[in-house]
């Protein structure tokens, strides 16, 4: 087998419900400029990734991705992923565009197998707790609102992101705990919001409300900020999200004490492959690595790997609507058919 094409599908993705994050980050939008990425082989297989900014993701597709891909194995993921990133030595490739080819890849290695892909790269398990993770609303009473419904939907843990004021996010939080009860797992994220100081004062309300972490404070730069962060409080410290390197960078976190929790994913760790080193590298040192962010290979990812505790669901408006697929249970599987399942996504 071998890849012919390597092909970019732009289109316009309207946004269902408009909404916003903390202070200081761009809201959603009303339309996103997507893409497919699709690679075909001489076999009539195409694996596709699914890619935000789309402009951007055809030039590295005209410019370097299509020639490094056409004519190789597309079995041979190691090989390419490590080609993909010896291209992003000279282009300091997005985040978000390092692991797609990879993704398209794994899609085809999963049809030739015949098998869901969670099952060809791990198959830990067959369906797993989602957890409601809002978007950011603008009142204590409006938090509160969704957190009922969410938990009214059978949803066992809810994730905040709010609104970039560690004192008011951290009463908040400990509204939400005094709201809720002591049964409901409860996260926080920053989204990078703060510096040292204010993530420090958010940790110990944390503490006080039991969270099960604290996610991301601070921008992810300085892993020095987040060894003193991780040593001076007792909530677990979840970092790596954002930061480039791959699992190179959370071996870093997780060797400096900067972390007590690592994220992992496929759309900002490299794809299935690279989101699998992290985690096996974390359950090396029995720690969990948390699949941040929805979609079906993140599922897949999540349904795969024994050390991740819940699939991360969007929710994004007052009056909820909760992801297709999800019971009321609270759990999610992936599709039952051979690679990725795009066209078989729960409805």
């Amino acid at each position: 087998m071998r890849i012919t094409d390597v092909r970019v599908e732009l289109f316009d993705a309207v946004v269902p419900r408009v909404f916003r994050w903390r202070a200081g980050l761009p809201g959603s939008g009303t339309v996103n400029g997507n893409a497919w990425l699709i690679i075909d082989t001489d076999e009539g297989i195409s694996g596709r990734a699914l890619a935000a900014r789309g402009p951007l993701i055809q030039d590295l597709v005209d410019r370097r991705l299509r020639e490094m891909l056409v004519g190789h194995d597309p079995l041979l993921k190691e090989f390419l992923w490590e080609q993909a990133w010896e291209i992003d030595r000279i282009e300091e490739l997005p985040i978000y565009a390092l692991g797609l080819a990879d993704i398209a890849l794994w899609d085809i290695t999963a049809q030739v197998a015949g098998l869901p892909l969670y099952k060809v790269i791990g198959g830990y398990r067959e369906s797993i707790p989602a957890y409601a993770s809002t978007v950011t609303f603008e009142t204590t009473e409006e938090f509160l609102h969704v957190a009922d419904q969410c938990l009214d939907y059978g949803f066992k843990a809810i994730k905040l992101h709010a609104w970039g004021d560690y004192r008011k996010d951290a009463k908040l939080c400990q509204d939400l705990r005094a709201h809720v009860g002591d049964e409901i797992d409860l996260m926080y994220d920053g989204s990078a919001g703060f510096d040292l100081m204010e993530s420090l004062y958010v940790a110990k309300a944390l503490e006080e409300a039991n969270y099960l972490w604290l996610e991301e404070p601070m921008r992810e730069f300085s892993i020095e900020a987040y060894r003193r962060l991780a040593e001076a409080v007792l909530i677990p410290i979840l970092s790596g999200e954002t930061s480039d390197g791959a699992h190179f960078n959370i071996a870093d976190f997780i060797v400096r004490d900067a972390a007590d929790l690592v994220r992992t994913s496929t759309h900002y760790k490299g794809g299935i492959t690279g989101g699998l080193r992290v985690a096996h590298l974390a359950e090396a040192f029995h720690m969990r690595a948390e699949v941040h962010g929805g979609g079906l290979p993140n599922l897949h990812l999540a349904c795969a790997i024994p050390n991740t505790t819940y699939y991360e669901s969007l929710v994004d408006a007052v009056e909820i609507v909760v992801e297709k697929g999800i019971g009321r249970d609270g759990c999610i599987s992936p599709p039952d058919v051979p690679g990725i399942g795009w066209d078989a996504a729960p409805n």
